[in-house]
């Protein structure tokens, strides 16, 4: 865990914890590579730098039917804020790229953010649960997480990411762009 500091006008310092948080965005309507884009950029300036980034995978729906494909891509991101402002940032950066939520079922989308790991905290409150409680049983997760933070520790499952995605039972194809 990083401490970074701010200096004030006083010359005081004042210290903060960096959190790395793990997300996975993508989605399979509009321009799929230019709303990744676009959602990484918003991401670094609204939550903190981007220190570790994946290639683009592309994968067919998982849970639902649909022509288009997704794009997804896992980024690592060194942030001050905690998990429910995190969300809140990741929400935001979903509408603006145009996500219409449905009534809760897997859907066709502009952009989906999920948050992945949060340091190696458990989390779970009524609006998130971190990790991401089916990160184990998607390869198109695991694939591109794999490629950032292969020897990161799930702190539920205690495998590492490498170890998860060897284990999946996921039968849907994982391509690397």
């Amino acid at each position: 865990m990083k401490i970074k500091y701010a200096q004030k006008r006083c010359s005081k310092k004042i210290y903060f914890k960096m959190n790395k948080i793990y997300l996975l965005i993508g989605g399979n309507l509009g321009d799929r590579k230019k709303n990744i884009s676009q959602a990484e950029n918003i991401l670094s300036k609204a939550l903190g730098k981007i220190i570790f980034s994946s290639a683009i995978y592309e994968t067919a729906p998982w849970g639902f039917q649909h022509e288009n494909y997704f794009l997804n891509k896992a980024i690592c991101i060194e942030t001050r804020f905690d998990a429910k402002k995190v969300l809140e940032i990741c929400l935001q950066t979903e509408e603006k790229l145009g996500r219409k939520r449905t009534d809760g079922n897997y859907a066709a989308r502009t952009m989906d953010i999920d948050i992945l790991f949060f340091n190696d905290e458990l989390i779970e409150t009524e609006h998130l649960t971190i990790p991401h409680p089916q990160l184990h049983k998607r390869k198109f997760v695991l694939a591109p997480l794999a490629e950032i933070a292969s020897n990161l520790e799930h702190p539920v499952f205690q495998k590492r990411i490498s170890v998860l995605l060897h284990e999946c039972s996921d039968i849907l194809e994982v391509r690397k762009l």
